[in-house]
């Protein structure tokens, strides 16, 4: 005898599921409610986004987070009884098919906590303009739960029909990159790519979905002498185009989109207006946090100099409003150069990680 068991973690957990899935495609697990204990909770909760607005009933992740565990164990009672009931959202929906999402859930659990929970999500309603507004179509739109089954629904839609039906029919094969309701399919064979953009609209329509009409499109991404006849396309937030590396071959390079360049600078501008009366040290704090964040994300290879300039535009952006704090008192532009010097914003440097995605196509 070792003595007694240790109780499984909750990365434990998921990795045995993961295997579970893997190891039995086509088995419906019918037992999956045993997994959701306390711990899931309180794993569920530290990754939650807390910067999110608040819900129909107001309640703040601090407030909830002062009595946490009592908060997460009548939560857990309530959903595993039954009693729990689904708040509505605040915005619209998007159409996901009649009613198709839960047969695709059905395929695969159909564990009664787990299947009747998810139902009391989808059917909770919307809340918009003072009206709660029900529907038997799609997901809430800002749900926490709705990009979860978005991406549920799409993996059956776009991913197993590419692999299951569409692979075998091509000659030269395709590559698909999908995050959430994002695809790129990269194909060898011109004729396979027109087949399949042929078909595609009719398999989304299926479903209850449609083509962005301004972001799908079929292109000729291959590398051009003449910079004019290389295409190029957005993808995660970043713009892929063919050029040259520092050794004259072909490579494909990033940078940061020009629209999420902008938005990014526009919520800096935003953010520094509208708290540009705190404390220097507290909107330090913040912005250093935001540049880390999008640094963490766009620092990859290629990008650093869309980083710096992000940098750079940020801090003007900073003394900007730091100047319009009072009509008079201005703050000259050899106090403000003081002041960077003393808080200064976080250097413009790449990622650890490799790269994203579209690396090996």
């Amino acid at each position: 005898m070792t003595g007694t068991q240790e109780p499984e973690s909750v990365s434990t957990k998921r990795q045995r599921l993961a295997r579970l899935g893997e190891a039995f495609p086509q088995r419906s697990f019918i037992s999956l409610g045993h997994y959701l204990d306390l711990e899931w909770m309180e794993e569920a909760y530290r990754r939650t986004r807390k910067s999110g607005a608040v819900g129909i009933d107001g309640q703040t992740a601090s407030a909830y987070e002062a009595d946490l565990e009592e908060n997460l164990r009548s939560l857990l009672e309530r959903v595993k009884s039954g009693n729990y009931r689904a708040p509505p959202v605040r915005r619209t929906y998007i159409p996901k098919g009649d009613g198709k999402l839960r047969t695709m859930l059905q395929q695969r659990v159909r564990d009664g906590v787990l299947t009747r929970l998810i139902g009391k999500w989808l059917n909770a309603g919307v809340m918009e303009a003072g009206q709660l507004w029900h529907s038997d179509l799609g997901t809430p739109q800002g749900g926490v739960i709705s990009p979860l089954l978005a991406n549920i629904y799409l993996h059956e839609v776009l991913d197993e029909w590419v692999a299951r039906e569409v692979q075998p029919r091509l000659q030269g094969g395709v590559r698909l990159v999908r995050y959430a309701d994002d695809a790129v399919l990269v194909l060898r064979n011109r004729r396979d790519a027109e087949r399949l953009m042929a078909v595609l609209p009719q398999r989304y329509g299926r479903y209850g979905l449609t083509l962005h009409p301004d972001k799908t499109r079929l292109l000729r991404f291959k590398p051009a002498a003449d910079a004019r006849e290389r295409e190029s396309f957005q993808f995660l937030g970043f713009t892929h185009v063919w050029g040259r590396s520092r050794r004259g071959r072909w490579v494909i390079k990033r940078k940061t989109a020009k629209d999420r360049f902008r938005r990014t600078l526009k919520r800096v501008s935003q953010w520094c207006q509208k708290h540009r009366h705190r404390r220097v040290p507290e909107q330090h704090a913040y912005l250093s946090a935001a540049l880390r964040g999008h640094f963490a994300y766009f620092g990859i290879r290629g990008n650093a100099a869309a980083l710096g300039r992000l940098r750079y535009q940020a801090e003007r952006i900073w003394i900007k409003w730091l100047r319009r704090r009072s009509q008079r008192h201005r703050l000259p532009w050899e106090r403000a150069r003081e002041l960077l010097k003393r808080f200064p914003l976080p250097a413009a440097r790449l990622a650890p990680h490799a790269t994203i995605p579209l690396a090996s196509l």
